[in-house]
Formats: C-alpha cells, sequence, structure tokens
C-alpha cells in the first residue's frame, strides 16, 4: 500500500554540525496516515519541502537509492528505513505548483474566497504555473508507478494532487487508486470560474480514482454535481464519506503532561482569577474568519457591558503561509484588531484578548481545558478539528459556538450553537449565549459533543477508506 501527499509525516532540518533532526509533523492528515506506521508493506510517497528535506533525499535517507533492496511484491525498489520517499521537485516548480495553483487558486475555488471584482485573473502566468504544477503531479504518479507491487493499493491525498489518479491510471491500470479531500468542494457555480479546460483536467484527474472520499455529504455531493455537469458523470468512480474524528487518548493523554499544566498556570495569570473565556485556536488562514470572530467579540463587549472585566478572549492565531503577502496581510490585521480591542476596552487590571501568535500545542491545549465557550466561525471549512478537540479536552465542559459553514457541523450542529460565520451580530449574540449557559447544560453538551467528535477517530478514518478502496 501507498499513501501519497505534498506533506509527509516527517520532516528535517540541518544541525550546525550536518547532523539531520527528524521531527513528526502534526495535524489531522499524518494522525490519521500513522494509522499505517507499522504496516511493513506501505510506503508514503511525499515533496521535499525543504532544504534540510533535499538533505534527507540527497543523503538516501528518504529516497530510494540505487543500493536499496527491492520491494515485496516487486514494484520498484524501497525507500529508506522509516518507509518515506521524499521526491525533490525543484524548487520553483514545487513553489509555482503549491503556492501559485493548489494555495492560490484551487483552495480559494474551494473554500469560495475570491473578491470576485478583482480575482482571479487566469492570464499567461497562470497558464505557467499550471505547467508546474502538471508537472509536480506527474512526479508523484511516475514515483508511484515507480513503488507499486502489482495490484497494490494507492491513496492520494488532497487538492495539491488532483491529477494523479488519472496520471496513474494511465501508468498502472492494475493499481487500486483512492484521493481523498480534506478540504470543502466547491459548488458547481463556484467550479466553473476556473478555465474550463482546467477544471476538465482536474475533474478527470480525480476520477482516475477508483474512490473518492471526502470529509462529509455535502462536500461530495458538490463533488458529484461538478462531475455531472462539467465532465459527463462519475463513471466507474465510486464515492464516499469519512468524517475525520479526533484522537481522544492521545488529546487527553497528551493535555496532562506537565508541559501543559505549566502553561496552563500562565495562562491563568494573563486572563486573571474568576474571569470566564472565549478560546480560538486557528491558523491565520482566510478561511478561518478571524478577523470577524474579533470583531464579534468586540460587539459583544459593546451591547454587553456586563461581560466586561469578566471575559477574556484567548486568541491563538498561528501564521501561516506567510510567503504570501495576503496571508501576512491578514495576520497583521489579526493583530492590529487585537491591539484595538485592548486598547478600546482594556484597563490596568483587565486585557480583554490575550494574543498568541507563536506556534505551541502544549498550550493550545492548555486553552482548550481552559475554555468555557469554543470559537470556531470559519467562512468554509472541509472539518475543523479544533471544533472537534475543544470538547474532549475542556475540563468543566465548554460551550461551541459553531459556523454552519464547518464540515464538522453535520455532527457537532445539533449540540452547538451555530453562526453564520458573515453574522458578526448574530455571532456577538451568541457568544453572549455561550456564555450564559448553565454549567449543567454546558456540560452535558459538552459531553455529547465529545462523543460526536470521537467517533471516527484518525486511525480507523484511515482504515475504513483502505478497506472500502479494496472491497
Amino acid at each position: 500500500m501507498l499513501v501519497a501527499s505534498n506533506r509527509g509525516p516527517v520532516s528535517y532540518t540541518v544541525g550546525e554540525d550536518g547532523s539531520l533532526d527528524a521531527k513528526r509533523g502534526g495535524g489531522g492528515l499524518v494522525s490519521g496516515l500513522s494509522a499505517i506506521g507499522s504496516d511493513a508493506d506501505a510506503l508514503w510517497v511525499c515533496s521535499a519541502l525543504s532544504d534540510g528535506d533535499r538533505e534527507a533525499v540527497r543523503r538516501g535517507i528518504v529516497g530510494a537509492g540505487p543500493e536499496a533492496p527491492p520491494q515485496r511484491g516487486g514494484g520498484g525498489r524501497r525507500a529508506g528505513e522509516d518507509g518515506v520517499r521524499m521526491l525533490d521537485v525543484p524548487a520553483d516548480v514545487h513553489a509555482d505548483a503549491y503556492n501559485g495553483i493548489a494555495n492560490s487558486v484551487l483552495w480559494f475555488v474551494h473554500h469560495m474566497l475570491y473578491q470576485t471584482p478583482l480575482e482571479p485573473v487566469f492570464d499567461a502566468e497562470f497558464r505557467r504555473q499550471w505547467a508546474s504544477y502538471e508537472t509536480y503531479n506527474r512526479a508523484f504518479a511516475e514515483a508511484l508507478a515507480e513503488e507499486a507491487a502489482q495490484g497494490a493499493a494507492v491513496v492520494v491525498q488532497d487538492y495539491h494532487l488532483t491529477l494523479v489518479p488519472g496520471m496513474l491510471r494511465e501508468l498502472r491500470p492494475d493499481l487500486r487508486i483512492g484521493h481523498f479531500s480534506h478540504t470543502p468542494w466547491a459548488p458547481p457555480e463556484y467550479f466553473r470560474m476556473l478555465p474550463d479546460d482546467v477544471a476538465g483536467q482536474v475533474l478527470r484527474g480525480m476520477l482516475g480514482a477508483d474512490r473518492l472520499g471526502f470529509l462529509t455529504e455535502r462536500w461530495a455531493e458538490a463533488f458529484t454535481a461538478c462531475a455531472e455537469r462539467f465532465a459527463g458523470g462519475l463513471g466507474g468512480t465510486r464515492i464516499g464519506v469519512h468524517g475525520l474524528g479526533a484522537d481522544a487518548e492521545f488529546l487527553r493523554k497528551r493535555a496532562h503532561e506537565p508541559d501543559v499544566e505549566e502553561r496552563m498556570a500562565a495562562l491563568r495569570q494573563e486572563i486573571g482569577e474568576g474571569r470566564r473565556t472565549i478560546v480560538r485556536v486557528d491558523r491565520t488562514e482566510l478561511s478561518k474568519n478571524i478577523v470577524r470572530g474579533m470583531l464579534a467579540y468586540r460587539r459583544l463587549l459593546e451591547a454587553h457591558a456586563e461581560w466586561r472585566e469578566r471575559v477574556v478572549h484567548v486568541a491563538f492565531a498561528y501564521p501561516s503561509r506567510q510567503d504570501l503577502a495576503v496571508y501576512r496581510d491578514y495576520t497583521a490585521e489579526v493583530q492590529r484588531l487585537a491591539d484595538e480591542i485592548n486598547a478600546e476596552y482594556g484597563t490596568p487590571g483587565w486585557k480583554p484578548v490575550v494574543l498568541h501568535v507563536k506556534d505551541d500545542f502544549a498550550r493550545s491545549l492548555a486553552a482548550y481545558r481552559l475554555a468555557d465557550v469554543a470559537l470556531v466561525n470559519p467562512i468554509r471549512d472541509g472539518m475543523n478539528l479544533v471544533a472537534k478537540e475543544v470538547p474532549v479536552v475542556s475540563d468543566a465542559g465548554c460551550a461551541l459556538v459553531l459556523s454552519r459553514e464547518a464540515g464538522a457541523h453535520e455532527e457537532l450542529g445539533e449540540d452547538a450553537i451555530t453562526v453564520n460565520p458573515y453574522d458578526v451580530t448574530g455571532t456577538a449574540a451568541a457568544l453572549h449565549e455561550a456564555l450564559s449557559m448553565r454549567p449543567d447544560e454546558r456540560a452535558e453538551r459538552s459531553k455529547r459533543l465529545a462523543a460526536a467528535a470521537t467517533a471516527l477517530p484518525p486511525a480507523q478514518w484511515f482504515v475504513d477508506q483502505l478497506e472500502a478502496l479494496r472491497g
């Protein structure tokens, strides 16, 4: 079995003495795919993303070398000892494919983020970058074709690699090919924004798979509608839904380790004695809607003076994709707005917004444990694991204010307080409702949310896909 994704389960940095340090990746994808870690016949094909990764490839640690022994099953060469093969795609090609197309076009289409009076503009530069996206996808298809044993299962991940299934099908028709989308899928009216030939390539590439997986019924139905409208239907491709859940055992254990306890003490000091907490933990993705969340919090303080000095918005906004100007600008706006709220409402003993922008998983878990209210208000999100993780970890139970546009809403909506992510006034009212919720109701809702959130933990999520593909 082979797995293909842009980012692999491990990354490397070069130490001052020239040694290579390996670090395991985080996130739902890595957690889910780690279910195959003990499978001796599993290989993960990914891209070298850093100088350290490329050095690891050069040293033969994560790339198939000429002296490597044959893979069992006779399908090419085994990669490094940890079952990872990194592809050293030229940095400029990767930048075009990853930033130019995947993150600046496909991500924007599926999350419906374009300011359409000005963007997108599909010009000659776009066509140049699209050629790099094709090259990047072909590198994966060729590596998978080389490595795969006869009849092997190949599971391709996400919008970075939409063309791989079709390309791989041409090279190795014997393989069982799956693709899983971790993002939403755009409805036909928005998907057709892509140039017709590019939209057709994406759909035909996806439909090269035997089976396509999505996080919710809504995204699966959107893809099916696009395929029927622009590609003549699904053909022989099957569709499945697998709602990735939180890993309760890992989270609860990790949340009670000493470094988390230390960060809880520090956060309590920042928050102040006896105050309620509204917690959010996000990357500064444009889709996460952090700015409107802060505007809603400011509206709460305007409309409900009784909460002043009694509540703190604990906001962790970890910088993301800072090599793109629009993301740098967004991160700066989050910081500016937090400063503005603190200047407007803060007192000598009360800081209304506690904002942290340096990524710290232990501190995130500490905030989860302290949360009275979790604010998860994305414009559009494939799932959103934060919505699932906070109820699992919260010590006293938390109220969940959840966007109806998050994939997690399909499973959690019944016990969450639902908001329209564009409605700042409505979100402020939801925050007031959440803060006012009786402790017993909050605890009971949180218990039900945690049960729903952990219904399909990462390991089972991946195994279910694999069994459906092989079945």
